[in-house]
């Protein structure tokens, strides 16, 4: 959904016209997940995608009606088998979506939208409520569903008519220490869609060469990391190094990570601990540190260490500590 919620608001604001649709609920074999969005102009203009191809034409031609009309409303498509195939689907499904024209009396504020667009760039996880069937709408925060918002779960509230569109901010991942997993594990979170960033105050290990592409801070994580730990970041710590790793696990434990992982082994850690709990952190505290980290798969090498490390985060973001 990168972008789309963007695209539209520019796209109203530029006097185009621009509706919303939102996958609100799947059956069978369906291109997209609950929460998959589409974004229209009133050029025509697409931003996004609600089917992986199969049902957009006819989606863009409801979305002009409800332009010219002003109306929000739900669509029901059956995806046939032919359909479902070209999109790369074994068989076909039928999908429900939420349709609204931006800025009119009946369909989504351009408030609201401006908002959800500036809690992405704060990255600020908010959800977008709406009640299909007399489609008022607010937008809440994650308190108010906060195992959607761990789960990144879009879906219809129990009374079958309120939709829940969860709005998270990307995924990150803070790896402290460039060292070898770590070189493994960058290309792996991203292809998992985190946006990693490396901190190593060592410069030999901290270059642009040994990790194409991402985001280099040649620096001790405590001077960069205070602002860049949040509920989406998972901390990965890998250097075995208090003097580098405990400044970064002290910032982690006061912030909102889901996951923090530190690499060493059980005697390690027992050091890890002692030195925390004199700086004065709590037993439950503590214990939300992953070590060692990673699933035990008996990984051996530096890339198997970094799919194990992969897999455990991903364990923890879907299924909670």
């Amino acid at each position: 959904m990168d972008g789309t919620l963007e695209k539209a608001l520019e796209w109203h604001r530029a006097g185009k016209g621009a509706a919303l649709a939102t996958v609100v609920e799947t059956w069978g074999s369906a291109p997209r997940r609950v929460g998959a969005v589409l974004a229209v102009s009133g050029d025509g203009d697409l931003a996004g995608s609600v089917s992986g191809g199969c049902v957009e034409g006819a989606v863009v031609t409801e979305a002009f009606e409800a332009l010219e009309t002003g109306e929000s409303r739900l669509l029901t498509y059956g995806v046939s088998d032919d359909d479902a195939f070209a999109v790369g689907l074994a068989c076909g499904g039928t999908i429900s979506i939420k349709l609204q024209p931006i800025g009119a009396e009946h369909g989504l504020p351009e408030s609201v939208l401006a908002d959800l667009v500036a809690a992405r760039a704060a990255r600020r996880p908010v959800a977008y409520v709406v009640d299909t069937k007399t489609w008022e709408r607010r937008v809440v925060g994650a308190e108010a569903y906060p195992e959607r918002f761990r789960m990144d779960r879009s879906g219809f509230d129990e009374d079958g008519a309120t939709f829940v569109a969860i709005h998270n901010p990307p995924l990150r991942m803070a790896i402290v220490g460039a060292v070898h997993i770590a070189q493994a594990l960058s290309p792996i979170a991203r292809l998992a869609g985190y946006d990693p960033l490396i901190v190593d105050p060592r410069p030999a290990f901290a270059t642009q060469a040994r990790f194409p592409g991402d985001t280099v801070m040649d620096a001790y994580p405590d001077e960069v990391l205070s602002d860049k730990l949040d509920s989406r970041t998972a901390l990965v710590l890998l250097t075995h190094d208090p003097k580098i790793d405990d400044p970064a696990l002290e910032i982690g434990l006061r912030s909102g990570v889901f996951y923090i992982g530190a690499l060493g082994s059980t005697r390690t850690h027992a050091k890890r601990v002692q030195r925390l709990s004199q700086k004065g952190f709590t037993e439950d505290e503590i214990a939300r540190i992953h070590a060692p980290v990673g699933l035990d798969i008996g990984a051996a090498t530096p890339s198997e260490i970094a799919v194990a490390v992969m897999a455990e985060i991903t364990r923890v973001l879907r299924k909670g500590a």
